[in-house]
């Protein structure tokens, strides 16, 4: 019998990227993810996709 389970995504995540952080960095990262209710992953994505968009409208 075959496995069931969530179907695969279109937009499969499959990439990772370890970030080395100082103790306050991950302080803030924790304190802004939390206050805004959003995932520490989301908020560095968040701000990758904004210094994207920054330099592709320079």
């Amino acid at each position: 019998m075959a496995k069931m389970g969530r179907p695969k995504s279109d937009n499969n995540k499959d990439r990772i990227v370890a970030v080395r952080l100082t103790e306050e960095e991950h302080q803030r990262l924790t304190m802004y993810a939390e206050k805004h209710s959003l995932k520490m992953s989301d908020v560095l994505k968040n701000g990758l996709y904004e210094l994207i968009n920054k330099q592709s409208n320079e």
